[in-house]
């Protein structure tokens, strides 16, 4: 079995975010890891190469490995921003139908930028995923 490429590194947090050159971008970064920080209380990790994740859960994969994964993470993009959140729990649709203008599926959105999202409901969706875990 191969080893897991995404996993936790002792990288700097603040260097990845001072790194990345588009200021809009490295703003709204900033208050993306601040409501992930709110939302599961821990302090954000760097896993692999440019993913910034929070907390971490057992996840069971299909093949039935159980490793460690992030609760919630974000990764910046040129000329985005990834989400990772868990998808699917109750009121998951309904949230990402008042978010805005994004992309993505099951376990990932795509933003352009914050300006183009309802910041409440990402609190919202945000807290919801974390919560989710909670009750698995």
């Amino acid at each position: 079995m191969s080893e897991l490429k995404t996993k936790p590194t002792r990288a700097s947090v603040a260097n990845l975010l001072k790194s990345i050159e588009d200021d809009r971008l490295r703003a709204d970064c900033r208050t993306i890891a601040g409501i992930m920080k709110k939302a599961t209380k821990a302090s954000p990790k760097i896993w692999g190469a440019n993913i910034v994740g929070f907390g971490t859960y057992k996840m069971k994969c299909a093949s039935g490995r159980e490793l460690d994964w992030m609760r919630v993470a974000f990764a910046p993009r040129k000329g985005k921003i990834t989400l990772y959140i868990r998808g699917g729990f109750d009121g998951y649709s309904e949230l990402r139908a008042r978010l805005g203008a994004h992309t993505g599926g099951k376990g990932c959105l795509h933003i352009k930028s914050l300006s183009d999202i309802h910041l409440p409901t990402l609190q919202k969706l945000v807290g919801a995923s974390v919560k989710s875990l909670d009750r698995r």
